[in-house]
């Protein structure tokens, strides 16, 4: 009989680790830092919250769980925690995280083999099983799990047998692991997972494991986008550029150069705005143009746009800059030479 060890600690994490972000401005250095307080617990949204009422809407029409999709940056993560709080009551006690990486699997999630102190191995229940577990004591309570980054590694293989029983049509059902062991997935279980769907392995993301699942889009918000650096403290001359650069940017042809919001969350002045592109998003758009230089030049252009003001350039400058940085986006939506087939 061959014997599979759990390759690596199983990451799972209790909610009560998690509050309420409360941001601090440093004079010293003019950024806005978020610490994490617990005035009330873990902290869920508000009932009246849109993506909370869909979930609660798609629980209702029987699937699995959902998966919040979007791309970088659009509080995937931020939200699918707190939809976890919201439908666990803010009992952290019932609400587990696990993180998919490519290394992550069934010996992880489901069940792994041990070694006991007479020289043999013996099964132990994983993460998911050990929330089933939980779940069936209590059956009149909500369990919930949140995968982070689900497109990570094979959903398929982590979850092996228990994929089929996923369905709310063969929960309370019992299945039989490789173990031996009988179990059952109970109702009262619902998974919230994000992931990025411009994700290298996502395309291998199974159909039978989507079917089970309904999906919700997390799309930049330019709204929240606003409203994050008015509160933040960033002059309204360079709310009004950044602005009108997100907007465009989310309109480019390359989908790898889309942004999410969240990306300006911690920006409060104009230095933290600098500091932004020179050390994270400029590595973002120089790997999502690297095959082509020119566009990058051009979006970096737009974004030094800016700043034109902020430099001591005033006099100089027109009052409202907003249609330049527009015009040279627009510049780089326009087709290259690689852009173009050559029919023979």
């Amino acid at each position: 009989m061959s014997i599979r060890l759990s390759s690596v600690p199983t990451r799972q994490t209790p909610a009560g680790g998690f509050g309420v972000l409360k941001p601090t401005l440093n004079a010293a250095t003019d950024a806005i830092t978020t610490t994490e307080v617990y005035p009330t617990g873990p902290s869920s949204l508000p009932a009246e919250d849109k993506v909370l009422q869909r979930t609660k809407n798609l629980i209702e029409d029987g699937f699995a769980g959902v998966i919040l999709s979007g791309p970088p940056g659009t509080s995937k993560s931020w939200y699918a925690r707190r939809l976890a709080f919201s439908l666990a009551e803010n009992d952290a006690e019932r609400v587990r995280f696990v993180q998919f990486h490519p290394s992550y699997q069934y010996e992880d999630f489901i069940e792994s083999y041990e070694p006991t102190d007479s020289g043999g191995f013996k099964p132990k229940a994983r993460t998911f099983l050990t929330l089933c577990d939980q779940a069936t004591a209590s059956p009149d309570s909500t369990f919930v799990l949140v995968i982070d980054e689900l497109s990570r590694c094979d959903a398929v293989r982590v979850f092996g047998e228990a994929l089929t029983y996923l369905e709310k049509s063969q929960r309370n059902v019992e299945f039989e692991l490789a173990s031996g062991r009988r179990v059952q997935i109970p109702s009262n279980i619902f998974i919230v997972a994000t992931m990025n769907p411009w994700d290298r392995g996502v395309d291998e993301l199974d159909m039978a494991f989507e079917r089970r699942f309904a999906k919700i889009s997390m799309d930049p918000d330019v709204n929240i986008l606003e409203s994050m650096l008015k509160t933040n403290g960033l002059p309204e001359v360079q709310v009004r550029r950044v602005v009108a650069f997100f907007r465009t940017v989310q309109q480019h042809r390359n989908q790898f150069a889309r942004i999410g919001h969240a990306y300006f969350s911690r920006v409060g002045s104009v230095g933290a705005l600098q500091r932004l592109w020179e050390y994270q998003l400029r590595f973002h758009f120089e790997k999502a143009f690297r095959q082509s230089p020119q566009e990058f030049s051009q979006i970096s252009n737009a974004w030094d746009g800016i700043f034109r003001e902020a430099q001591g350039a005033a006099a100089a400058i027109p009052a409202e800059p907003v249609a330049a940085v527009e015009q040279a986006i627009e510049i780089a939506q326009q087709p290259t030479v690689s852009d173009v087939t050559v029919s023979q």
